[in-house]
């Protein structure tokens, strides 16, 4: 009876543990595809930072400035016989001559130095009065400061030229008399103690107009 049970039990115990196994090997191979699929390239966080995936913008270079317009004037390419010829000067006053060494002293003559102006000067033989002059070639921006300047400190004279191709200003100031004359171009001013009123001025600067058109 005993001998006849044996083989029964061996074989339940084999059943059990065979059946023991193939569960454990098909718990084992769940776990190993729950790993693998953990592990897959790409589908984790690390991937969202592919050197080279950078947004950063480019920065956009600044604007390049505009400058601001500058006074400025141009080189007269002139001399003093150009300006005001010989028979100029003998018409308007024939004790007139030129000035030896002459530098100017009125802040027009010394402005057009500035910006590469002319200065000229006329020497009267008898008294040694100096009728001072000067020719300048301003930019836009000079220009309209000169005329703002002629305007406030002056008044308006139409004879110098014809208006508006030539605007005309005099004025007097510690002693000493001023004409300016403007043209698209130049800008030609004379002065002297011995002009009083815009008419002592205006044969000089009438001439030196004709002469630069």
């Amino acid at each position: 009876m005993t001998h006849s049970l044996l083989p029964r039990l061996q074989r339940e115990r084999l059943l059990r543990t065979s059946t023991l196994v193939l569960a454990t090997g098909a718990i084992a191979v769940v776990a190993l595809a729950g790993c693998a699929s953990d592990a897959a390239p790409g589908t984790g966080s690390s991937a969202s930072s592919t050197p080279g995936s950078t947004t950063d913008a480019t920065p956009t270079p600044d604007a390049t400035a505009t400058p601001t317009p500058t006074a400025a004037g141009t080189p007269v390419a002139l001399t003093c016989d150009q300006v005001l010829t010989l028979d100029d000067i003998y018409a308007f006053n024939p004790n007139f001559g030129s000035a030896p060494d002459f530098e100017p002293t009125l802040a027009e003559g010394e402005t057009a130095a500035e910006f590469q102006g002319l200065n000229c000067g006329l020497l009267n033989q008898s008294s040694g009065e100096i009728i001072e002059v000067s020719v300048a070639q301003p930019n836009e921006v000079l220009l309209a400061q000169l005329k703002n300047d002629a305007l406030s400190s002056g008044k308006i004279v139409p004879t110098y030229g014809t208006p508006p191709a030539v605007e005309g200003y005099f004025s007097a100031a510690d002693g000493t008399g001023v004409a300016q004359a403007f043209t698209p171009t130049y800008w030609v001013t004379v002065g002297s103690p011995e002009f009083f009123e815009p008419g002592d001025a205006e044969a000089l600067i009438s001439a030196a107009i004709a002469n630069l058109q």
